[in-house]
């Protein structure tokens, strides 16, 4: 007992930096009650794990208060033991026995809910010389698993692996836009920065008479033909969940007061034509 309760200290210790305290309304899993994760939501975790796994809970120790710093009020930090079931994704070697800490809260009599038995997907990382031990990429890195959410999962992971995934999309770096020869004519042409450095542009087209047009360019080569991404698709969450609700000024190096409007006005129709990128769990 003794060395069991060693193991799980030093354990502890190694992961504590990992777990954050859950600020939603959480399932004994840690997985939002409103109405499961969006899109968004499962995009999010899946581009931040190396790991998600399907998974069945073996066994659970709780970690005394004191070794559990930022525990948020009403939950328990557990120390879990986890049998693999199924690697959805990710290249790592993945051993049939999981340890992990997790978050969740506690039950309407206060107490620490029972999940042995219970079917949970991972999002994780491994934990370089700990053979086994994974730590959760958020504290919704634990969510109760269901045939609805794991389809609903497959074609992210699926994107996310092909060679030519879109990239991350970490800003507006320049926009510009230049009138056609018609009045009403226009092109407006958003380049992004990225977190790889490979190449993106957004390109806006206005013709008079006709409804505006727009697309998205992943790489070097601005395609004249390229068309909004899909609802529901990396290209889409790229855009949607990562583009700031404003063009920024410092993007506008147009010293034309008519194409830097235009230009922002272009920037806004894109951002309507995204929709809001829906999130149901802490964003993280």
């Amino acid at each position: 007992m003794h060395f069991r309760t060693t193991l799980i200290a030093a354990f502890v210790s190694l992961l504590i930096g990992s777990v954050m305290p859950v600020s939603a309304q959480t399932n004994s899993a840690g997985q939002s009650d409103q109405s499961g994760p969006t899109y968004a939501d499962l995009a999010a975790l899946a581009d931040s794990a190396q790991l998600v796994l399907r998974a069945e809970i073996r066994k659970q120790a709780v970690v005394e208060p004191e070794r559990a710093p930022g525990l948020a009020p009403g939950y328990a930090r557990l120390y879990i033991t986890a049998r693999t079931q199924a690697l959805l994704s990710g290249n790592a070697a993945v051993g049939e026995q999981l340890n992990y800490l997790a978050d969740v809260p506690l039950n309407a009599e206060g107490k620490v809910p029972r999940l042995k038995r219970l079917q949970v997907l991972l999002f994780a990382n491994t934990v370089p010389g700990r053979p086994g031990a994974v730590q959760l990429v958020a504290p919704t890195g634990q969510m109760q698993h269901s045939a609805d959410i794991e389809a609903r999962l497959r074609p992210i992971l699926t994107e996310l692996a092909q060679p030519d995934s879109p990239p991350q999309v970490t800003g507006v770096r320049d926009a510009f836009s230049v009138r056609g020869n018609l009045a009403g004519e226009s092109e407006t042409q958003i380049f992004l920065d990225t977190q790889s450095g490979t190449p993106a542009s957004i390109s806006v087209l206005r013709r008079p008479g006709r409804v505006p047009v727009w697309g998205i360019s992943w790489g070097e080569i601005i395609d004249s033909a390229a068309r909004p991404p899909a609802p529901n698709s990396i290209g889409w969450y790229r855009l949607a969940c990562a583009l700031p609700a404003q063009l920024p000024a410092s993007a506008l190096y147009s010293d034309d007061a008519a194409a830097r409007r235009q230009a922002a006005a272009d920037y806004i129709f894109v951002k309507q034509s995204l929709g809001p990128c829906a999130r149901r769990l802490p964003v993280f």
